[in-house]
């Protein structure tokens, strides 16, 4: 039984090899399928995967008839009673599989084919957390935990010493002095905080769509960001001509029908930074999301004093993603060009349609902040 179950892990690890590499293919399809960001929980997401069979036993005969055996003619109807009606069919259609993935492996993979480097954390790591690391063996511990090729290998050079080992009937006969068991030990690990505050402007330009594609960003962003800090926090703020903290929840499905001032959601951010998160003990990141419709040039320049003096000297990052809206101006990302192209912590991209997430996530990571 153990050789059999062996044999079907390797095949199972197999299936899942194949399956990543399809994801690898079709990855700027997969960053924009509605349903694999419904279908987000805590640990795991489930990915449709199309075109793949998983294998599977079929027991019965194979003498049943079907479709394309009998006296029939080409074109001539299967069921001439009524089009479409008759008893269930006995064959498989088709189906999509659907496989779980960990959202660290789903990250790998992201970094991995768009390239993306490391995030090299800044600040000073003070925070420390206790991490359990198997680090030994011992000849105690749970039968979960005992070590099955050690314990086989000295069971059996214990009878080849001993001299009862037949190898023409090799059988190991396991004594208690044989298992070996994993230990582990308690070790304190820096552990490189980090902080996401996103903004979004919910004014009356910015609608169904708009947000979609924001929920849809902010979730791979999330993701990258995770798997690599150990501690990760998410703030939303939301803002027309005023601005405010709010859950997760109303941040995506929130719509005022005010006007726009951009310079409200900066002010907010600065003072949540100023009062909750220490630059020397937490790596900040910025993300505003915008149709590029401010209320006047004044704010325009408001906004650039308030990153400049404020904002910009605590990040990792300031990433401005302007989202595509029949009724903003889409004037803010020119303004951010013009005034902050020179700095390495501002980054500015456009999402028009879905598939335009995949290169805005790669360059708001592409430098490794």
């Amino acid at each position: 039984m153990t050789v059999v179950y062996l044999k079907i892990q390797k095949d199972h690890q197999r299936f899942r090899t194949i399956v990543k590499g399809r994801i690898r293919e079709d990855l700027r399809k997969f960053l924009t399928r509605g349903e694999l960001i419904g279908k987000e929980g805590r640990h795991l997401i489930s990915i449709p995967v199309r075109g793949i069979d998983i294998p599977t036993f079929r027991y019965g005969s194979n003498d049943d008839a079907g479709v394309g055996s009998g006296q029939g003619k080409a074109g001539e109807p299967v069921d001439t009673d009524g089009a479409g009606i008759g008893p269930g069919g006995t064959e498989p259609g088709r189906h999509i599989l659907e496989v779980d993935i960990s959202l660290d492996e789903l990250a790998d993979i992201l970094g991995e084919e768009l390239q993306l480097p490391r995030i090299q954390p800044k600040g000073k790591h003070r925070i420390t957390a206790e991490k359990e690391r198997y680090s030994g063996i011992r000849q105690t511990g749970p039968e979960s935990l005992r070590h099955f090729k050690r314990t086989f290998r000295r069971a059996l050079k214990r009878q080849i010493i001993s001299g009862i080992y037949d190898p023409h009937r090799p059988r190991i006969l396991f004594e208690r002095r044989d298992k070996q068991y994993r230990s582990w030990k308690t070790t304190l690990k820096p552990q490189s905080n980090a902080v996401i505050v996103y903004m979004m402007d919910v004014s009356g330009s910015m609608g169904n769509e708009q947000k979609e594609l924001v929920r849809m960003e902010a979730f791979w962003i999330d993701t990258w960001l995770r798997r690599n800090y150990e501690g990760l926090e998410s703030r939303y703020i939301v803002h027309d001509v005023r601005a405010a903290e709010v859950d997760k929840h109303t941040f995506f499905h929130l719509r005022e029908d005010g006007g726009t001032k951009i310079s409200s959601a900066f002010v907010c951010a600065r003072q949540l930074l100023e009062n909750q998160y220490t630059t020397d003990e937490w790596n900040v990141y910025l993300f505003h999301f915008s149709d590029g419709d401010n209320s006047s040039e004044s704010d325009n320049r408001e906004c650039c004093r308030i990153l400049q003096e404020h904002l910009l000297p605590r990040v990792n990052l300031f990433g401005y993603c302007q989202v595509a809206s029949a009724y903003g101006s889409g004037n803010f990302v020119h303004v951010l060009d013009d005034h902050l192209s020179g700095l390495d912590t501002v980054i500015t991209t456009r999402v028009n349609t879905k598939d335009d997430i995949y290169d805005s996530i790669k360059a708001f990571f592409s430098p490794g902040k």
